[in-house]
């Protein structure tokens, strides 16, 4: 491979590689998710794959506050950081929190929309975000506040299934169990998602920055 290959990686700056790691840790949730259902989700060794799975999704967190500080210590906050930054937060705090949901045994019909317009929300938030920082910085440097809860504070979905996860509360067994509403299931757990996903494209929520 020539040098023009490696001509993106040397654009990166050290804050940009903890971004990279935030989605490697919401990558590797993702295929833990899989793993656990491939081995019938009932055994303690796929469980296990599972909790590891939620485990990743603070860990990617840790990287995502990182991730900023550097940016603003060192001062090479750039467009490609951010956009890089938004594209890692949509697998960590968006794809993956929705695959563990499912995992768990979020599969009823309604489960299915609620967890597809969760992530919907992570994007169409990410994405206003980006388009509006400018504006919302009022000509500092630095956004004042966000419109809509973060990403990622889905990490307390995850943090509610870790518990249910250690304790046996998934599958068949999930807390508040289902319903049966037309021709699909819903699983009330699924709800969390939801308000999640709603309280995230709110624009009358103004959250300040720290």
């Amino acid at each position: 491979m020539t040098r023009r290959h490696f001509s993106m990686l040397r654009d990166f700056h050290l804050a940009d590689w903890f971004t990279l790691a935030n989605a490697f840790c919401g990558t590797g949730a993702v295929f833990a998710a899989m793993r656990f259902l491939q081995e019938g989700g009932a055994l303690d060794n796929s469980r296990r794959d599972l909790l590891i799975g939620m485990a990743l999704i603070p860990l990617a967190f840790v990287f995502d506050a990182l991730d900023g500080r550097i940016a603003r210590w060192r001062k090479v906050a750039s467009t490609l950081g951010r956009e890089l930054d938004s594209l890692a937060d949509v697998i960590s705090f968006g794809v993956a929190p929705a695959a563990l949901g499912y995992a768990c045994g979020l599969q009823g019909g309604w489960d299915w929309v609620i967890l597809s317009y969760f992530v919907g929300c992570g994007v169409s938030r990410l994405a206003r975000y980006n388009v509006t920082a400018e504006t919302l910085a009022d000509g500092g440097d630095k956004v004042k506040y966000f419109e809509g809860t973060p990403i990622p504070t889905s990490l307390a979905i995850v943090m509610v299934l870790a518990v249910a996860a250690w304790g046996g509360h998934i599958g068949a067994s999930l807390w508040l169990g289902v319903w049966t509403l037309g021709p699909w299931q819903l699983h009330p757990l699924a709800l969390l998602y939801a308000l999640s996903g709603s309280l995230m494209i709110s624009k009358t929520l103004r959250i300040p920055k720290p």
